[in-house]
């Protein structure tokens, strides 16, 4: 089976109130571990990957390690790039092989956002390829995309009409309260639901996309601190919310903190409990498992595509 893009895999999650999964990838061990669980519980999947990511690993390695994936697992999977900001960099991924490119010009004026992403969407959809636009700007860090939270703005209902038309784009990530990173939030989140509400109002059965849906799930935190690191104060967004939000318009849910941190918790601890291990292949099997574990978690208990293949 060959990559696929998300067109069929949304318009089944809208109707079946569920959403699909895009969890972001950096290496060999966070690809296993995602696809391992998406093939045991039978779900559809995403697997993104960040500028940063594709700096870090070559976009040849990371091609070549999700086809493997494919043909591992027998999975509609999709290889979507997350954040990009520019014409230029949607190019190389829709000319290297990405099936789904994001382009993020949510920085730029609205009418700058809509040129620049109708210019994205004309290049992908003469090649097959679907296209996410950001309306909206999320506060937090991931990669190079670092949001202020004075710069941060909910999406404007108003807009998203015109937004779509205008620019022909295939889905829209929306800010609605969730944010990049493991420190999202000073109390408890609050996502703006009615927001939402009114957004599936104006597009109904258009597939909305949340960004910054990591959980930040305190048992890794506490692991991490436990065995040397200094995350005081760590929050995410609570699960429940999520599935809700799953459960309305928003057909994709992007989780990369939760991913970093299952991890890095995982390795931590594996070296703290065996300091004379040096073996690779030893401190990363157990982090493999972790991600495959927080992956299973993710398809079950928030998205609800388990058995949707």
């Amino acid at each position: 089976m060959p990559l696929v893009n998300t067109k069929e895999m949304f318009k089944k999650a809208y109707e079946g109130n569920y959403a699909i999964g895009a969890f972001n990838v950096n290496n060999m061990e966070i690809i296993q571990g995602i696809v391992d669980a998406a093939k045991e519980e039978s779900a559809p999947l995403i697997l993104q990957v960040s500028a940063g990511a594709r700096k870090y690993a070559k976009h040849i390695y990371l091609m070549k390690l999700v086809e493997a994936a494919v043909e591992d697992s027998g999975l509609p999977i999709a290889l979507h790039l997350d954040h990009g900001d520019s014409f230029e960099i949607c190019k190389s991924c829709i000319d290297g092989g990405f099936t789904s490119v994001m382009i993020d010009a949510s920085h730029h004026s609205f009418d700058e956002n809509v040129e620049i992403t109708k210019q994205v969407v004309e290049y992908a959809h003469e090649r097959g390829v679907v296209v996410e636009a950001e309306l909206g700007r999320l506060a937090g860090i991931e990669d190079a995309v670092s949001v202020s939270e004075k710069d941060a703005a909910y999406t404007d209902p108003n807009q998203v009409i015109e937004f779509v038309e205008r620019t022909g784009v295939d889905s829209l990530a929306i800010a609605i309260g969730t944010s990049h990173g493991a420190f999202k939030f000073k109390g408890e989140a609050q996502l703006r639901f009615d927001i939402l509400e009114e957004i599936q109002k104006k597009l109904p059965s258009f597939p909305i996309v949340l960004h910054g849906a990591s959980s930040v799930i305190p048992e890794y935190v506490e692991m991490i601190n436990k065995f040397g690191g200094d995350m005081p104060g760590a929050k995410g967004v609570p699960e429940e919310m999520l599935r809700k939000a799953a459960s309305m318009a928003v057909c994709k849910i992007n989780i990369d903190s939760d991913l970093r941190l299952a991890m890095t918790a995982s390795v931590r601890k594996y070296l703290a409990e065996n300091p004379s291990h040096f073996d690779p292949r030893q401190y990363l099997s157990p982090a493999r498992l972790a991600i495959k574990e927080i992956v299973k978690h993710k398809l079950v208990h928030v998205l609800g595509c388990n058995g949707k293949v």
